[in-house]
């Protein structure tokens, strides 16, 4: 038997014990060899020895059996390390298909109360086994890296100027000169770094999250020689408290208007923001990123409700390609000053800059009903507020809605359909900024713009290391005309209006996602390809003007993931 295999504690207290009745058996045959002992004494020390040798043999059969067990479990251990589909245990990968999970291995009875979890979450998992992935342990809280290393490459046949991510809304018609140019350019700027950290404190579990990319807007745009201009870029930074069955964060998350895979996690891969290399991910989804506090309530394993309270905008358009509104001239004034048009906005102006009246309320409750079947509904809540610059007594207000319906489902094996959809009366800027929230009329009132968006496709692994996914993403945008006081049109897609003001934006879209190597040790490399085409239509088309315009675009990336898994809580 290989006794040096035998590293656990037990197993050293049995060897002591199987050494020691050793000893006894040599010392009580010699004294036997002496004749010293009288007869009594002799056949006392035969029973005794008798007894020993049957301890012994006892405990060689234990022995044998508890080497056993840790060979079939090593075994199992190193086919979970290199398992090569086991992405969930790398954290920076995000896990569209469940894990199929490692079988359990017997354990003998002496075994199992060895086998008892550590004190420290940090030290082992459950079944005694030390975590494969690399963490770091700060007292007893574990702290994993969080990030990749990416390289982008895009290509489009007209030059949107948008570098690597899609403005939907201002794809170049074909009678302008962009509309005539194509353009390719390399990136690194997905790039992603950060952290999480996991603890129990009382009876409480928390999360902190943390992570950048180098998507940063800078004053220089200096990348003739060097690309300088590539600054980092607050993602998310929040923390999570749970204990029981409710939950707290506070923090910049994910809107928990996003879409989820499971539950209402905030944890980039407990929601649903597509495949897509694209870094604006897919026309008609609802997200963004942005401070806030939520808390949630779990009245089971299976349903979760939550309230959230985020960062509020007075948005009326112009972000991410989309058009802002036309105001009256007589509230010009309410452009960046009261109201958010971002098109107007100068370089280095405060985003914030703009006054609000009060969070903007989320609800939502999502249902898992088993890890093959996620839906969820939502609501929205804004309220919008501006004051007369001509009479500081006159108020004007609106309250904004909205309402979310998805699923997420796992029809067959390793095959998913996704479906997310909303609609608004007041809430666009939700669909990436393509939408504004309002129109202001002639006598300064507010009125509310309809607008909604859907994203619809699947998403399979039919090989282990290669995932496939196509989806389809729609937005629609409401018409809100006013007449002003010259008698002009106003608002957004009136007759007249810049065919920027769009009425609809379409995606088809499709990809692959292929892992080259992946060891939870030392973390994956990936190959990534996207093919995306984009079309919109504005409200006015002028005599002789394109009725629409379209662009398609080519992503290919290549990709090393950090390595880094929590061990089980």
């Amino acid at each position: 038997m290989k006794l040096n295999k035998l590293r656990s504690p037990w197993a050293v207290r049995f060897m002591a014990c199987a050494l020691a009745g050793s000893s006894l058996l040599g010392a009580a045959e010699n004294s036997n060899a002496t004749g010293v002992a009288t007869t009594n004494n002799a056949a006392s020390q035969n029973d005794e020895i008798a007894r020993l040798k049957a301890a012994l043999a006892e405990q060689q059969k234990q022995l044998q059996s508890l080497q056993q067990a840790i060979d079939r479990q090593q075994q199992m251990i190193d086919q979970a390390a290199t398992r090569p589909n086991n992405l969930g245990t790398v954290a920076s990968l995000t896990p569209v298909i469940p894990a199929a999970p490692i079988p359990a291995v017997a354990i003998p009875t002496a075994q199992a109360a060895a086998a008892k979890p550590a004190s420290n979450p940090c030290e082992a998992n459950p079944d005694g086994s030390k975590p494969a992935p690399a963490y770091l342990q700060i007292g007893s809280t574990c702290v994993i890296p969080v990030g990749f290393m990416d390289l982008t490459s895009v290509w489009r046949d007209k030059n949107a100027g948008s570098s690597m991510g899609s403005n939907f809304g201002s794809v170049p018609y074909n009678n302008t000169v962009n509309g005539n140019l194509s353009e390719f350019r390399f990136s690194p700027q997905n790039s992603r770094l950060g952290f999480r950290v996991d603890g129990d404190w009382k009876g409480a579990h928390f999360i902190g999250y943390n992570e950048f990319d180098f998507n940063g807007t800078s004053g220089s745009n200096g990348i003739v020689v060097s690309n300088g201009a590539f600054v980092p870029r607050l993602r998310l930074f929040w923390a999570d408290v749970r204990k029981g069955k409710v939950e707290f964060l506070a923090g910049q998350s994910w809107s928990m208007l996003t879409p989820n895979r499971s539950g209402l996690s905030a944890l980039p891969g407990d929601l649903f923001f597509s495949q897509a290399t694209d870094i604006n991910y897919v026309a008609g989804l609802t997200w963004t990123r942005q401070p806030g506090m939520r808390i949630l309530y779990h009245p089971n394993n299976k349903v979760t409700f939550g309230v959230s309270l985020e960062q509020p905008d007075q948005y009326a358009g112009g972000s991410a390609g989309g058009s802002g509104i036309t105001l009256p001239a007589a509230y010009s004034a309410l452009g960046n000053a009261q109201l958010d048009v971002s098109q107007n906005v100068s370089a280095g102006q405060n985003i914030l800059n703009q006054p609000t009246v009060m969070p903007d309320l989320i609800a939502k409750v999502a249902f898992d009903p088993s890890s093959r079947l996620h839906f969820e509904i939502g609501g929205l809540v804004s309220e919008f507020k501006t004051v007369n610059p001509a009479s500081l007594g006159q108020h004007f207000s609106a309250t904004g809605g909205a309402g979310l319906f998805g699923m997420n489902a796992e029809i067959i094996k390793n095959l998913r359909l996704i479906s997310s959809n909303y609609w608004s009366d007041g809430g666009g800027r939700y669909l990436f900024g393509q939408a504004p929230d309002l129109i202001v009329r002639a006598n300064g009132n507010l009125s509310l713009v309809h607008s909604g968006g859907t994203i619809d496709g699947f998403e399979a692994r039919f090989m282990p290391k290669t995932l496939l996914y196509a989806y389809y993403g729609g937005v629609y945008v409401g018409r809100n005309v006013a007449v002003d006081a010259s008698g002009s049109l106003v608002g957004y897609g009136y007759r007249g209006s810049a065919n920027s003001q769009n009425r609809s934006i379409n995606e088809i879209t499709f990809g692959f996602n292929q892992t080259m190597w992946s060891n939870p040790r030392y973390g994956a490399i990936n190959v990534m390809g996207q093919y995306e085409w984009l079309m919109r239509d504005p409200w006015y088309v002028a005599a002789g003007a394109p009725k629409n315009t379209h662009d398609n675009t080519i992503y290919v990336n290549i990709r090393y993931s950090l390595p880094g898994g929590m061990p089980k809580f």
